[in-house]
This record gives C-alpha cells, sequence and structure tokens, in this order.
C-alpha cells in the first residue's frame, strides 16, 4: 500500500436544497486496497460515490488525487484522472453480445467500419487477463447469469486502463456462486495494484475482500476500521448508531466533568 492515497477527501459536504447529504466527509483510498463503504440506507453512501464520480460536484471540501488537489465537476474529470464507476443497474445492453457491450462507446474503426476482429481479440486479452471465464464473447447478454454480467461490467470499466474502481453493490441479488466470483475478481483488482472502492451491505462480503471499513451514517463518518482487528459486531454497531445512545452520552459528559 502506498504512502500518498490514490483519493482522498477532505472535509467534503454536499447538500440539496435544506437536505444535507453530506456532512465534513473524510476518506482515503491507496492503490492495492480494498475499502469498503458501508452504512444504513439514507446515511450517504450513493452520494458520495456520485461526488467522487462527477455526477453531484461537491459544495465544500478538497477532493485530492495522486496529493494534488484536483476538481471533479463532470463524470469526464473523473474518467480523465482514472476513476471507474460501475453502478447497480451495470448499464448493460442484454440484446448486445459480449464484445458490443465491451466497447460500446468507444468503439474501434478501420476505415470508417467497425473493427470486429480487433475488439473480439482485445475482449478475449482482456477477459483472461482477469481470469473472467464465460462461455462465448459472441452470446448475448441476456445470455449470461448475474454473476457474469456483473464480471463483464467490472472488465468493461478495466479497458479505460483505471487506477481506481468503485463497484456499487457488485453482490446485490447474487446467488453463492455468483458472489464467490465477484468477490475473486475483487481481489484480483487489488493483486494488480488498483484501489477499490466497494460499496455494500453484506458484512460477509466486506470481511472476505477488504483492508478497511469506512461507515458512514446520517451523511458524516462514524468510523474506519481494520478489517482484520475488527468484529463484524463492532462494524454494525457504528452502522446502526448502537454506540451512540443515552448510556454511552453520559458516560462522555462524566469524563469532560472530571477533565
Amino acid at each position: 500500500m502506498t504512502a500518498t492515497p490514490v483519493l482522498a477527501l477532505r472535509g467534503v459536504y454536499k447538500r440539496f436544497g435544506a437536505v444535507q447529504a453530506l456532512t465534513d466527509v473524510d476518506l482515503e483510498i491507496h492503490a492495492g486496497e480494498v475499502v469498503a463503504l458501508v452504512g444504513d440506507n439514507g446515511a450517504g453512501k450513493s452520494t458520495l460515490v456520485k461526488t467522487i464520480a462527477g455526477v453531484h460536484p461537491i459544495d465544500e471540501g478538497v477532493i485530492e488525487w495522486q496529493g494534488e488537489k484536483v476538481a471533479v465537476d463532470r463524470p469526464q474529470d473523473a474518467q480523465h484522472l482514472g476513476i471507474a464507476t460501475v453502478y447497480q443497474d451495470l448499464a448493460l445492453a442484454d440484446n448486445i453480445d459480449v464484445v458490443g457491450n465491451l466497447f460500446l462507446g468507444r468503439e474501434i474503426r478501420r476505415w470508417g467500419v467497425l473493427n470486429e476482429v480487433e475488439m473480439e481479440r482485445r475482449s478475449r486479452e482482456l477477459l483472461d487477463s482477469l481470469s473472467i471465464r464465460i462461455p462465448s464473447v459472441r452470446i448475448p447478454i441476456a445470455s449470461l447469469s448475474g454473476g457474469q454480467r456483473q464480471v463483464v461490467a467490472i472488465a468493461r470499466s478495466m479497458l479505460g486502463e483505471p487506477k481506481l474502481v468503485i463497484l456499487d453493490e457488485p453482490t446485490a441479488a447474487l446467488g453463492v456462486e455468483q458472489t464467490a466470483q465477484v468477490l475473486d475478481l475483487v481481489e484480483r483488482l487489488r493483486a494488480r495494484g488498483l484501489a477499490v472502492l466497494l460499496i455494500s451491505h453484506n458484512m460477509a462480503d466486506v470481511k472476505a475482500v477488504a483492508d478497511r471499513v469506512a461507515v458512514l451514517r446520517l451523511g458524516g463518518n462514524n468510523g474506519v476500521f481494520d478489517v482484520r482487528t475488527t468484529s463484524q459486531e463492532e462494524i454494525i454497531a457504528a452502522i446502526t448508531g448502537a454506540t451512540d445512545n443515552a448510556v454511552t452520552r453520559r458516560a462522555s459528559r462524566t469524563a469532560e466533568v472530571q477533565k
């Protein structure tokens, strides 16, 4: 893991009208690291991801990329930096084959005509490099399982050679075997030296592949935990706010008075 984070958020705020979605959020992600972003519904996870991806520009705070302050005001800004986002809906075209989906919007042409041979060759190379196994690169996406669709969507994000990959609920609604396939791919991304931000509600998945867990609660930070030394119960307590109750608040006030 590198000393300088690939991405760092410092004191980020985002509001929508009267709704304060993010409040003073800090986050660091290093190369070769998987950081899980967790939180209850409405905690601000989706908003935070969209600020990183350039969908919602931040109102206040600083975004640093490899130690340099940057402006991410549009999705193109994030893409140019090397940030790839795979949203939960995957944005795949069911009636197009794997090759067509991988190169959708970035087709290779020769003499003004689609170079199908070159796109198929590159598709096979990409899938092989990620150890992704599918029946054929020429079958429609509709013929693939949920897990296979997910890994194709992740593979498509790799065409731009990103440094940070954001995965929004990649194992949601997948079976056990399909989930294992996706988690294996997440580990391979880390092994390639990429920074990975994993948004998930599944604590088993988080404990399986993440190095650190960043918890959001009510739009703000509520702890960053080392997966190896933190129990699942402690993480869930931070998510639900179980550590913030009448007893703990009385104890903290007593400690302050004694000081």
